[in-house]
C-alpha cells in the first residue's frame, strides 16, 4: 500500500516522521527531508531541505561547545532552505517542537515559510517526550495524511511487538540495573522515553525521568551508583562513531572499579539509527536493550549491527 488517490506532497524534517509516513505506507508521497533522514534507504533519493548551521566533525565535547555557542547566541542550530522547500510545494510538512538541538524545529520552518510567497502548506508539529507521545505522533501523522486506519495498526503491531517482550521481561526474577549514557562528554544520561524501554526490558533504570528531557550528569554520581551494566548511546551517533569516544570514558577516575567494566557489561549501541529516533524502530531498540539486559533470555540478532559489547573499555 504504498499510493493512494488522495495522495498528498510531503516533507519530513525530522527522521522519526520520515519513518512513520513510510511504515504506513506512504513513502511515495514524501518529496523532501532533512539531511538526517536517511531511513528507509530509498528516501536517499529525495531532495534535502536543511542543514546543521555548525560543523559536526571533532570530539563530543567540542560539537558540545559549538551547539551551546549557537543557542547561547538565540540563534536556531539548523538552517531550512526555503528555496529548495519552494521548489517541491509540499501540502504538508511535517516537523517537531521536541528540542531545538536534536532536529529542524517549529520554529525553523515557520522562518522559512515566511520567505515563500504562494504556498498554503499545512504544518504539523510534533512534540514526543514520553513512548506514549510516538502513539501520538502516529495517530497525529496518518490522520494528516488522511490514512488514520493505518495509523490504528500500525500503532497496534508496534504494541503487540513490543508487548510481547515486556511479558517475558516482567517474570524475570534479576533486574540490572542500567545506567544509560547519551552523551559522553559532558555526560548527559538517557531520558524522555529510555526509561520507560529499559524497565519494558526487563532493568532498572539509574538515571534520567520518562517524559522528561535528558539531563546532564556528574561521572562521581556514576561512579558512585556503581551500575551493573552501561549502556552508551550518544544522541547522533553510530557506533563506529562512539567507538571514537570509549577512551574518554575509560580515561575517567575509577572507571576500572565499576561492576559493569569488572562483569564485561559495557554496551555500546547505535543511538542515531534506533533510540534518539522516537519512530517506529523504538519497537527494534525495545528488542536491543532486552538482549543486552537479559541475554540469556532474549536473542533477536541485532548484536555487531544495532549494538556491540565492550570489555575494559575496548570493543571484543
Amino acid at each position: 500500500m504504498t499510493g493512494s488517490q488522495d495522495q498528498k506532497r510531503v516533507v519530513t524534517l525530522i527522521a522519526s516522521a520520515t519513518e512513520i509516513v513510510c511504515a504506513l505506507g506512504c513513502r511515495d508521497w514524501l518529496v523532501g527531508r532533512s539531511h538526517e533522514c536517511d531511513f528507509p534507504t530509498e528516501v536517499a533519493r529525495l531532495p534535502v531541505l536543511t542543514e546543521p548551521k555548525f560543523l559536526v566533525e571533532g570530539s563530543s565535547y567540542e560539537i558540545d561547545q559549538r551547539v551551546k555557542a549557537v543557542v547561547q547566541e538565540g540563534l536556531s542550530v539548523y538552517r531550512v532552505d526555503a528555496e529548495a522547500l519552494s521548489a517541491v510545494a509540499p501540502e504538508i510538512i511535517v516537523t517537531q517542537d521536541h528540542c531545538e538541538v536534536c532536529a529542524v524545529s517549529l520554529r525553523d520552518v515557520e522562518e522559512a515559510l515566511c520567505q515563500i510567497t504562494g504556498t498554503d502548506a499545512r504544518v504539523v508539529s510534533l512534540h514526543p517526550d514520553s513512548l506514549a507521545d510516538l502513539w501520538s505522533d502516529i495517530e497525529t501523522v496518518a490522520g494528516a495524511l488522511g490514512v488514520p486506519e493505518r495509523g490504528r495498526a500500525l500503532e497496534a503491531e508496534l504494541k503487540a511487538r513490543m508487548g510481547a517482550v515486556v511479558d517475558r521481561a516482567r517474570a524475570l526474577a534479576s533486574r540490572p540495573r542500567v545506567a544509560c549514557i547519551e552523551w559522553i562528554d559532558p555526560l548527559m544520561s538517557g531520558g524522555n522515553w529510555m526509561p520507560e524501554l529499559i524497565e519494558m526490558a526487563g532493568g532498572d533504570n539509574l538515571f534520567g525521568e520518562a517524559g522528561k528531557h535528558s539531563p546532564w550528569m556528574e561521572w562521581e554520581d556514576l561512579r558512585d551508583a556503581d551500575p551493573d551494566l552501561v549502556f552508551v548511546q550518544p544522541c547522533g551517533f553510530d557506533i563506529p562513531r562512539t567507538l571514537e569516544e570509549m577512551a574518554l570514558l575509560g580515561r575517567r577516575p575509577g572507571w576500572d572499579g565499576l561492576k559493569a567494566v569488572r562483569e564485561g557489561r559495557i554496551y555500546v549501541a547505535d543511538g542515531n539509527q534506533y533510540f534518539n529516533r522516537p519512530g517506529p524502530r523504538l519497537a527494534e531498540s525495545l528488542e536491543i536493550l532486552a538482549e543486552v539486559i537479559h541475554p540469556d533470555v532474549f536473542s533477536f540478532g541485532y548484536e555487531d549491527t544495532g549494538w556491540v559489547r565492550f570489555e575494559g573499555g575496548k570493543p571484543q
